[in-house]
């Protein structure tokens, strides 16, 4: 390229002749004229074409590319697919000459067709207000000494681009309920739509173009909100791309410094602490003078106030076994004993399982989650076997429910079983807890057994005092304590010991 340009000066500026220059450069006359002639200030070299052993096969593999293109993902034949049919075809060469040629084939049909390739993206801009964007994600975190994998809710405002993280044993409907009423208690409002990728506890079935079957829970949480749900199209991630990124940052920026943590609880209310701290110390990507925060204060304004929470339930019907228990995912859980070989209502919320009767709520538990296939938990209230050992007051010594009374009832029962009868009378003080505050009659229990006194008459009279009620009305005796000989009334005895205190 210099030496051309050396050429083109001394002949065009200094008038040098050709024969001189040729002398110079030692080049021929006829390459120094061709390349006056030619007009060109850089060299050219004609393209090199180098043959090569899929030269005979070429054109019946474009074939096979622009068929693929055509065909459904699922249905697409690899590269590797096509490398070992031409194998069988008489071709010799490599797999990386097979994708070579692809990758140019792909590049020559996006110039002929004028299109961007997968890689090339259009900006966007949100309005304050305007949306949020919704994905899943997994992580770890040691939660009581233990690694759990963890199902983690990613929600993000697409203006301010204030995010939160919340974390989860399961991606279930109640998991994603519980999420988006935090998300929005944490925002301070709802935007006036949610953009989410076409995930199972929200669409049923994908449909063409934008057509969704929408998940009747789902729709009924989107209506209570009074948001618009937009989904994706499939495998399109890049249009909710802020919060497929937000995944990425988390990775980094927040989970390398998430310590261990006593229970799930404590982990959420860390991840929304920190969430809400890195607001205040990252800029915003648009507005880089402002940080998230202060563009949020701005964004909250328009915002829809966050209406009450959705009650975010899953319903499942369950059949009581004899044992006063229902199955659910592996564990059981305890149901009063009246609702025996009954069938009733089990209301699955992220925290814990309701039962439910007849319309009104007759239980609640802790929900466990059970990760593995070891027959899961039992979790008892004795409260629900009153009933029962009351009939069968026996019961009480070895029954499984009762393992976990409280320290005040077990001092108690340890006395009483000593005595004939103290399972009968240990059964008629714990049913006190269903007339009383339980804990009014634990603190009767407690000066009962501080005064010596253990018994079921003293504890009412100490619960009649500490609840302020008319002592009760007197008990009938106890069969072991009925007379033998009743007394009968005879008033000659009187005139009798008159007598008798006169002569003396």
């Amino acid at each position: 390229m210099a030496l051309l340009s050396v050429i083109r000066r001394w002949h065009l500026r200094d008038k040098i002749s050709i024969r001189e220059i040729a002398r110079r450069t030692k080049l021929s006359r006829n390459t120094i004229t061709k390349y006056l002639a030619s007009g060109e200030t850089s060299p050219r070299y004609p393209h090199r074409k180098s043959p090569s052993q899929l030269d005979a096969h070429a054109a019946e593999l474009s074939d096979w590319l622009r068929t693929n293109q055509r065909q459904s993902r699922k249905q697409r034949r690899t590269l590797r697919q096509m490398h070992a049919t031409l194998l069988t075809k008489g071709y010799a060469g490599s797999y990386g000459r097979v994708a070579a040629f692809a990758r140019e084939w792909r590049r020559a049909e996006q110039e002929r067709a004028q299109t961007a390739g997968r890689g090339t993206f259009v900006p966007l801009l949100f309005a304050p207000g305007e949306a949020f964007q919704f994905d899943w994600s997994e992580d770890h975190a040691r939660i009581g000494g233990e690694r759990i994998k963890l199902q983690i809710a990613h929600f993000k405002l697409s203006h301010s681009r204030a995010f939160l993280l919340r974390a989860y044993p399961l991606q279930t409907h109640e998991m994603l309920f519980d999420a988006h009423q935090h998300a929005f208690a944490v925002f301070g409002g709802v935007p006036h739509r949610g953009i989410y990728d076409n995930m199972k506890t929200a669409v049923d079935k994908v449909r063409s173009g934008k057509l969704r079957d929408v998940n009747a829970r789902f729709a009924a949480m989107v209506g209570h909100y009074l948001f618009e749900a937009e989904f994706c199209n499939p495998a399109s991630g890049w249009e909710k791309g802020q919060i497929e990124k937000n995944v990425q940052d988390a990775r980094h920026r927040i989970w390398p410094t998430v310590p261990p943590m006593p229970t799930l609880e404590a982990l959420n209310d860390w991840l929304q602490e920190r969430c809400v701290a890195l607001w205040h110390e990252c800029a915003h990507p648009v507005w880089r003078d402002r940080t998230i925060a202060s563009i949020w204060q701005d964004e909250q304004r328009l915002l829809m106030p966050t209406p009450s929470p959705f009650d975010g339930f899953v319903e499942q019907t369950k059949r009581v076994t004899p044992t006063c228990l229902v199955h659910v995912e592996r564990n059981r859980y305890s149901v009063p004993a009246s609702y025996a070989n009954r069938p009733i209502s089990v209301r699955l919320y992220a925290d814990r399982v309701v039962m439910v009767a007849e319309g009104q709520v007759i239980g609640e538990h802790v929900r466990r989650i059970n990760r593995t296939h070891d027959g899961g938990q039992t979790l008892y209230n004795w409260r629900h076997y009153l009933s029962v050992v009351q009939r069968k007051p026996g019961a009480l010594r070895n029954g499984a429910p009762f393992a976990d009374l409280p320290e005040g009832f077990r001092r108690l029962q340890a006395l009483l079983l000593q005595r004939p009868g103290g399972d009968r009378e240990m059964v008629e003080i714990l049913a006190l807890v269903l007339q009383y505050d339980e804990q009014a009659v634990l603190a009767a229990v407690e000066l009962a057994l501080e005064a010596n006194v253990p018994s079921k008459p003293h504890v009412l009279n100490l619960l009649a005092r500490l609840t302020g009620e008319t002592p009760p009305a007197p008990m009938d005796a106890p069969p072991s304590l009925a007379l033998k000989v009743e007394p009968v009334a005879n008033v000659a005895r009187y005139d009798h010991l008159r007598r008798t205190r006169h002569v003396a």
